[in-house]
């Protein structure tokens, strides 16, 4: 049995990509301010010194610039691991990722590959304001070409990196800075890896199905603590990998429980959420015992207000208030 260690979901990242490094030589980072200064979020930390410029390159603030590149480089057999320094800036890089990265493979007949990984910090972290704090991954979860994961634990991310790291086609790592310095246990095992489109049920229930993705995955979970206290029973699904989409796992839980709750950070307007609600409606019409319900984040740009911005995230008094009055 692998032995296993406990550290942040910052930690499991950096973890996960020097095993990837050291494993292959065709793995380097590339980003804005990852080498000397370690990255914002320091997730880098040592890298540079480690792996030198060649592997690890810091880039000017041109988005769309190093996101061509990487995406050359991909084309030519190397696996780039891009950070941007906020998933809010890869909106300067769309026309790249979506018109090229995304399309390469499918427009070439499957002659030319594009092993490319996207990560960096999506979300609402503490007082970024409105320019800083996109979630983006709904964005690019409409884009076919591409694949979108959003793992809620360390262990998640460090076996998901390491998936991307070794898929073929373009993946997009959404982390939430919330979760950075969230502590979890992680196999101590290089080879080990989390399949995408699988989803994973975090608490069993049969009352109702909450159901989330990145850090509203723990929002759900304190929710089901408080609603379980008045006797409501909650199945907490992790969605984890949004294109492709477990909905296997979803549904089944739903014909399980008959009612549901999407939970997402993202503007509640046109945020993925609302794509997961639309298939549940669809496909577990006759199991659904109450419409399905959805709690997102307002849709306002982001404040710089501390109160505020807090205010416009959900968090688990929010979902339990949606809990009570969906019946």
């Amino acid at each position: 049995m692998a032995s296993t260690l406990e550290m942040t979901y910052r930690e499991a990242l950096h973890k996960s990509m020097v095993e990837e490094m050291d494993k292959n030589a065709d793995v380097f980072l590339m980003g804005e301010d990852i080498g000397r200064y370690e990255g914002t979020f320091k997730v880098t930390r040592g890298l540079f010194p480690k792996y030198g410029h060649r592997r690890v390159i810091d880039t000017p603030i041109t988005e769309a610039g190093f996101a061509g590149i990487a995406t050359g480089a991909a084309m030519a057999g190397l696996r780039p691991i891009v950070e941007f320094m906020t998933m809010s800036f890869s909106i300067l890089a769309l026309d790249q990722i979506i018109n090229h990265t995304a399309k390469v493979h499918y427009m070439t007949n499957g002659e030319v590959k594009c092993p490319i990984v996207f990560r960096g910090p999506g979300g609402a972290a503490k007082q970024l304001s409105a320019q800083h704090s996109h979630s983006m991954e709904g964005w690019y979860a409409h884009v076919p070409g591409l694949k979108v994961v959003a793992p809620s634990t360390p262990a998640d991310v460090y076996g998901m990196l390491k998936t991307a790291v070794d898929d073929d086609n373009p993946v997009i790592l959404y982390e939430n800075p919330g979760l950075y310095a969230m502590k979890g246990i992680v196999p101590d095992d290089p080879e080990f890896k989390i399949p995408f489109g699988k989803a994973q049920i975090l608490r069993e229930g049969k009352d109702l199905s909450l159901i989330g993705y990145s850090r509203m995955t723990h929002v759900n979970l304190a929710a089901a603590e408080i609603l379980e206290k008045d006797g409501i029973s909650c199945e907490v699904v992790d969605v984890r990998s949004l294109l492709p989409l477990d909905t296997e796992t979803i549904y089944a839980s739903v014909r399980k429980t008959n009612r549901a709750m999407v939970v997402y950070e993202d503007w509640r307007s046109g945020g993925f959420g609302a794509e997961i609600a639309a298939r549940i409606s669809e496909d577990c019409f006759d199991y659904l015992d109450a419409p399905v319900g959805r709690v997102g984040g307002l849709n306002v740009p982001m404040p710089y207000s501390r109160i505020l911005e807090l205010e416009c995230i959900p968090d688990e008094n929010d979902v339990v208030k949606a809990v009570r009055k969906l019946g």
